[in-house]
């Protein structure tokens, strides 16, 4: 410590000093007890004062007249110079007052009185002892003061130092303490920022980690979403493909039916003007063409849309091709029909003119007028135009049938589900019209038209589309046109009023799916064949089941229907057919025309007026069509069909009445009343039941 080096310094230049190189007794504090003793006790002659007296005082008396000062100078050098102390044993023996020298008590007692009156009776020597003894005492205080202000010194600066060292040692330790809670804040200080630092960091890393696992969990569910939907895409296309395979197998099926009739058409060679060999031959092609791309497509595993396109294009294609026969073999049995006539009516004239005049009497009139004027210009028969339009009809029907026949007759549970979940979506809807608010029935249109142009529609809780079968288009049109005469036959013959919901979804379909709407004529003139006009005929051979079936009768068991029952029919289908051709879908394109419109009405009325009426049904059927289609045909032809309704009023009327008995007279006075008050009031009242504008708005 740099105040230690001080201190040291210090004593070094003390020692130095003048007084520093005096010397003195160190044993004199032993002494100390002793010299305050002889302060304090009384005053006597030291043992020196003898030898003092016997050797200094002569010697001092002797030199008295050299010098007056000598005794003095010499006594005071004699008494500050040790050296004149003797020293010897023997002497300090012989002058102690308790000398073991002396051979008794009483010797030393004597000695001592002796002594003793020595140094009374010597005032000089008083005087010496008393300046020696002044002289020590003086020497010993003036030591024991140095020594006093030496220790005060010494403590003082002991103190001083001590108290120097004591805060220097505690500014050390302050210094050291700052120094030390620095250390320890930068310390924690740094730690803090580290821990910050690291806290932040570990944030950072969270927050990345967080940013990544987002990422990764996105990344793994889009993978996971990719997965499932390759997975869904791997599998409708395997279930797509499937379907397609069946579709093919259905149409090979279909392909090789048509082969068969067509093959069956050789009997019909000898009659055919064209080469039978080029149809089979082009038959034969197309079998090879859909067989070819069934292996192909066996052989990829998945069949393509333009495989399943191309197999339907050359099914068309053979389709086409047997209608192109059949129409072939129709038209050569029909010349060969007409021939057999031609031949047989020339046979019949050459037997007449051999038989005679005779044979050339008229034969009796079949039916006469009320003044018994003979009926020559009404028929029984149907035009000729109409009965080609009527079997063009029905061929077309047949022809439907045979295109779905595969489907219809397949023993594939797949193929049987389709048939009934096509069946269910055609039919359903159609059940579901009657007088509802206008915007259910549009719901209803709406699905038959989806289901016809081939998009999924929801039947029994599952999605149904005519593209799972090739054949189902073709299967749908025909269940759908069956269904809604069945309505008419069923529903309108029960509620007059449900025939124009009906006929409204009906006349619409039929505008944008024309094929259903020849298919709903075909059926309706097979269950009514009154609704062409035409009176089926009996032919020899016929049974009479059939022909009662041809007349529209229900023959169950061998039992025909009440009359009562099939003239409700009857006229629920004709309710049904003057309703559609004066109604169209207010949705649809008007500038287009009805595609069977009020034309084909006024022709159904002039040719049914033009043939032999019926007892209870033509007065049941016109009072029918008059009542759903009068106002209508009313309105378009004006002048001429109130001509019309007197033309029945006075001649077809009598031909009605003429023919009907007693028992059967309702139907011909209803309508008679019905027409009677129409010409009274000269206006047709509007049917019950007729869709307003209100309806379409509810």
């Amino acid at each position: 410590m740099p105040s230690e080096g001080r201190c040291w310094e210090t004593l070094q230049a003390l020692r130095s000093s003048d007084k520093g190189r005096l010397c003195y007794y160190r044993d004199w504090l032993l002494r100390g007890e002793d010299v305050l003793e002889e302060c304090m006790s009384l005053p006597k002659l030291s043992s020196y004062s003898g030898w003092v007296v016997e050797h200094v005082l002569p010697h001092m008396q002797e030199n008295q007249p050299v010098s007056e000062t000598l005794p003095s100078s010499a006594s005071a050098s004699a008494l500050d110079q040790p050296s004149f102390v003797p020293k010897s044993p023997d002497t300090s023996s012989a002058f102690s007052p308790a000398s073991p020298a002396t051979p008794d008590g009483t010797k030393g007692k004597d000695e001592s009185q002796h002594t003793e009156s020595m140094v009374l009776q010597s005032s000089r020597g008083i005087k010496v002892e008393g300046c020696i003894r002044m002289y020590e005492l003086a020497h010993r205080m003036k030591g024991a003061e140095g020594l006093r202000q030496w220790q005060e010194e010494q403590e003082r600066k002991v103190r001083a130092l001590s108290e120097m060292a004591s805060e220097q040692l505690k500014r050390f330790d302050e210094w050291k303490e700052l120094k030390q809670h620095k250390e320890y804040q930068d310390l924690r200080e740094v730690m803090e920022k580290s821990s910050r630092e690291a806290l932040g960091h570990q944030e950072k890393l969270k927050a990345e980690h967080r940013h990544r696992a987002k990422i990764l969990n996105l990344k793994l569910r889009e993978a996971e979403q990719q997965r499932v939907k390759q997975v869904e895409l791997e599998r409708l296309r395997k279930e797509e493909g499937q379907v397609r395979l069946r579709a093919l197998y259905a149409l090979q099926e279909e392909m090789l039916q048509l082969s068969q009739q067509l093959d069956a058409s050789e009997q019909h060679k000898g009659l055919l003007k064209v080469d039978l060999a080029a149809f089979q031959t082009r038959g034969n092609q197309l079998c090879s063409l859909i067989s070819g791309i069934i292996r192909a497509s066996s052989e990829s595993g998945c069949p393509t849309a333009e495989s399943q396109a191309e197999a339907e294009r050359a099914l068309q294609e053979m389709r086409d091709l047997l209608m192109n026969l059949g129409q072939e073999i129709t038209r050569a049995c029909e010349d060969k029909r007409r021939q057999d006539e031609e031949e047989a009516q020339v046979k019949l004239q050459e037997a007449q003119m051999q038989q005679g005049p005779e044979a050339h009497k008229e034969p009796p009139a079949t039916s006469q007028g009320p003044g018994g004027k003979q009926n020559e210009d009404l028929q029984v028969k149907v035009q000729d135009i109409t009965m080609q339009w009527y079997q063009q009809l029905q061929d077309a029907s047949m022809q439907c049938v045979l295109t779905f026949e595969g489907l219809t007759n397949s023993k594939d549970s797949q193929a049987k589900k389709i048939k009934m979940d096509l069946q269910k979506a055609a039919t359903i809807p159609v059940s579901q019209i009657s007088t509802i608010a206008g915007s259910k029935l549009k719901e209803i249109f709406d699905k038959i038209h989806s289901l016809l142009s081939g998009k999924p529609v929801q039947s029994g809780g599952r999605s149904v589309s005519v593209t799972l079968n090739p054949q189902g288009l073709d299967f749908v049109q025909y269940k759908l046109a069956e269904k809604f005469v069945k309505q008419g036959e069923e529903e309108v013959a029960s509620h007059h009023e449900a025939a124009f919901p009906i006929a409204v979804v009906a006349s619409g379909i039929w505008e944008l799916h024309p094929r259903v709407g020849d298919l709903i004529l075909a059926h309706l003139h097979k269950k009514c064949p009154y609704s062409v006009p035409f009176y089926p005929t009996f032919k020899e051979g016929m049974a009479l089941e059939d022909y009662q079936r041809m007349l529209g009768y229900q023959v169950k068991d061998s039992k025909v229907e009440q009359q009562d029952n099939f003239l409700k029919r009857m006229s629920g289908m004709i309710r049904l057919y003057a309703a559609i051709i004066q109604l169209r879908w207010p949705y649809g394109n008007r500038q287009e025309i009805h595609p069977h419109g009020l034309n084909h009405g006024w022709r159904w009325l002039a040719q049914i007026l033009n043939m032999e009426p019926l007892s209870d049904v033509t007065a049941t059927l016109l009072f029918d069509f008059l009542e759903v289609c009068g106002n209508a045909l009313m309105k378009q032809y004006q002048v001429q069909f109130w001509k019309m309704l007197i033309l029945i009023k006075e001649d077809y009327f009598p031909r009605i009445e003429a023919i009907t008995s007693s028992g059967q007279m309702g139907s011909f006075i209803r309508l008679k009343q019905f027409l009677e008050k129409c010409l009274q009031h000269k206006d047709i009242p509007v049917p019950k039941g007729f869709l307003t504008s209100s309806f379409w708005r509810s």
